[in-house]
């Protein structure tokens, strides 16, 4: 059952942010012990397949495939023809909901500005240009559930983008190392260049550095399970990535106009993403707060991950109690969740009070469940709190932004003096000769 907490329980407890990887579950450290054959941190884990796939290329991608998934691989990449069939071996509803979701995701973000432009009311021209990155690296998570989505909604914003080659990686399955058929659906939708049948930290070592099979790319983007997290976390300056995703969360807030039954079904929906996924209702009704109570414990009976939903309400959800709807915003935008749903009478009133949120789903009709899919914006959002500072997955994460700098002979000696003086306040005489050259 998921808890009804007051505002200071809730402080105390679901709404305390986590450090990545602080806490190490039993089953984890046994699984590290019997890859690894002694006691090992993730971190230092995650550490040791970078460096081997960095060393060793290819084997070292095999190896720890086998170690890790259990799967020997005779091939990493998939036949592009496999794709063409997976796709092919779908329900027609099913490939038509593709198509549509990419159709979405296509046409919003589409409409993103990207800002490139000049001047000349400053001396001469200056500006800055925009340029696509020429390969970027897509990570689908495919552990206890395939996420074609995932795929989606990262390889259509770079296509958008103008990323000239896309590289999807994805675990690979028991069967042989087969990949899910909508995983593979879903790349030949979205028109991507490779798929490769490896997961975890040695697919994001094989992209961050390549292999003789997978070529090095540009930036890795696309959310994934702790060892991911972290060797995007050590990789940090030697290849772009996206951010460091963290377990997903939503948080809701409601007034006594919501339907209980279909806020206990989002509840649910967001926390069967896996143990670790946060579900959290803001309301200062006590009698909606019970109302969604007993339809959480009433629905979960018929849910086929009762077992993982249970176990994240347990851990990382609730429903708080709050004064009033003013300390119901409060509380979510300092919580800074991936995605805010407000489910209010008066919800774009309240959204102005908004700052921390990855994605806002404005009343009950638009619930995240719809970001997931078809909505149209990337469903990859900062988590963690991270969007204090950060922005879901973007156009602008696929592209560079370079300034221009050409100034006229007039502007450039105007504009030398007072760069000679600073350059001599910060004692580079090198710096002050260099602009006292162009000074006359």
């Amino acid at each position: 059952m998921i808890p009804i907490l007051d505002v200071v329980q809730a402080q105390e407890t679901i709404l305390r942010r986590r450090q990545l990887g602080a806490e190490i579950s039993d089953g984890l450290r046994a699984n590290l012990h019997h890859v690894f054959s002694e006691e090992i941190t993730p971190e230092r884990a995650v550490q040791r397949i970078l460096q081997d796939v960095r060393a060793r290329g290819d084997p070292a991608v095999r190896e720890w495939t086998l170690k890790t998934d259990g799967v020997a691989l005779a091939s990493l990449r998939v036949p592009r023809e496999e794709w063409q069939t997976a796709f092919a071996r779908l329900e027609p509803e099913l490939q038509e909901s593709l198509r549509l979701a990419a159709e979405r995701i296509r046409a919003f973000h589409a409409r993103q500005p990207l800002p490139a432009w000049t001047t000349t009311d400053l001396g001469g021209t200056l500006g800055q240009r925009i340029t696509p990155l020429a390969r970027v690296g897509v990570y689908v998570p495919s552990g206890t559930a395939p996420l074609p989505s995932s795929l989606l909604m990262s390889a259509i914003p770079a296509r958008v983008a103008g990323v000239n080659e896309i590289l999807v990686a994805t675990p690979p399955g028991q069967n042989a190392g087969a990949v899910a058929d909508v995983i593979l659906a879903a790349a030949h939708v979205a028109g991507v260049d490779a798929v490769y049948r490896v997961g975890g930290a040695q697919a994001i070592a094989a992209l961050a550095f390549g292999t003789e099979t997978i070529p090095r790319v540009d930036k890795i983007v696309g959310p994934g399970g702790l060892f991911v997290t972290l060797a995007k976390q050590q990789l940090f300056g030697q290849v772009g990535l996206d951010g460091l995703a963290g377990p997903t969360e939503t948080v809701i807030v409601a007034d006594d106009s919501a339907n209980p039954v279909w806020l206990a079904a989002d509840l649910l929906a967001q926390a069967e993403h896996d143990v670790l996924a946060t579900a959290i209702l803001f309301t200062p009704s006590c009698v909606l707060a019970d109302q969604v109570q007993a339809q959480v414990s009433h629905q979960i009976e018929s849910r086929g991950r009762a077992t993982i939903i249970a176990e994240s309400l347990a851990g990382q959800g609730g429903i708080v109690v709050t004064q009033d709807i003013d300390e119901a915003i409060r509380l979510a935008d300092e919580f800074a969740p991936e995605h805010l749903c407000l489910v209010l009478r008066d919800a774009e009133h309240w959204m102005a009070r908004i700052r921390n949120a990855g994605g806002i789903f404005l009343g009950e009709r638009s619930c995240e469940v719809l970001g997931d899919y078809v909505a149209g914006p990337s469903h990859t959002m900062p988590t963690g709190g991270t969007a204090r500072f950060a922005s879901p997955l973007n156009v602008l994460d696929f592209v560079r932004i370079t300034s221009l700098i050409a100034l006229d002979d007039q502007t450039a000696s105007s504009l030398s003096r007072h760069a000679v003086r600073i350059a001599s306040a910060e004692s580079l005489d090198a710096h002050a000769q260099a602009a006292q050259n162009r000074s006359g």
